[in-house]
């Protein structure tokens, strides 16, 4: 098994996040006469919003929601998005972020980045950080038929670099979905990270070949493998 690709989720994982995603979906929702906590909100981080608007609706409100409804919210939702990282002098890195994927691109991965959101907020984010030649690729849950914690965005990536065994891929991430999103592409390594959305007590449930406190750690665990690829 040799390490070729890496995958990191982005808000919560390589962005920083002070529950700006969980407030913004929280805020949508109100805005349509919605009441939903940080706990609702939690529960669907990194699945795809559409998809997680749909969730809550039918599973918190017990509701059968039209497409325009969820549509409705999701506008929203990626508007109050779209304002933050667009403006908000909160948007930075995570700790060791840019300095990990300098590195592991030097040592021969490539890194791509993926998440739930619309191609229109990872655009924003990919300008506003000025990553457009930080990382190899990146795409996003509208990009593909499902999203997490489907592993159609990794077998996208996957087919970009011509790469055909997920035993060499690594997928890192700080949700639930990111971790069941590698699993389900039959990655070599899954990867949770604990300064995100999620503690370490609550990704432990969830399948995981290792979790870690920092990203560099995932240089620390991940390095050697390089020397084999």
């Amino acid at each position: 098994m040799a390490l070729q690709l890496i995958v990191f989720d982005m808000a919560g994982t390589t962005v920083h996040d002070s529950d700006n995603v969980h407030q913004s979906l929280i805020t949508a929702f109100a805005h349509f006469g919605y009441q939903i906590d940080r706990e609702d909100a939690n529960s669907v981080m990194g699945i795809p919003k559409p998809v997680a608007i749909r969730v809550l609706l039918t599973q918190k409100f017990q509701l059968e929601p039209s497409q325009e409804d969820i549509d409705a919210i999701f506008r929203e939702f990626e508007d109050t998005m779209l304002y933050h990282y667009r403006n908000s002098p909160d948007v930075r890195p995570t700790p060791f972020a840019e300095r990990t994927i300098r590195t592991l691109r030097k040592i021969g991965a490539k890194v791509a980045l993926n998440t739930g959101f619309s191609s229109n907020i990872t655009k924003t984010i990919i300008e506003r950080l000025d990553w457009q030649d930080m990382v190899d690729a990146w795409t996003s849950a509208d990009e593909v038929e499902r999203g997490r914690p489907y592993p159609d965005m990794i077998q996208l990536l996957m087919a970009e670099f011509g790469i055909t065994d997920p035993a060499n891929v690594a997928k890192v991430g700080d949700t639930p979905s990111d971790l069941q999103e590698g699993t389900n592409a039959g990655c070599g390594w899954v990867i949770g990270v604990t300064s995100g959305s999620h503690t370490r007590e609550e990704l432990e449930p969830y399948p995981h070949t290792h979790l870690v406190d920092d990203l560099w750690q995932v240089v620390q665990l991940t390095v050697d493998e390089f020397a084999h690829a």
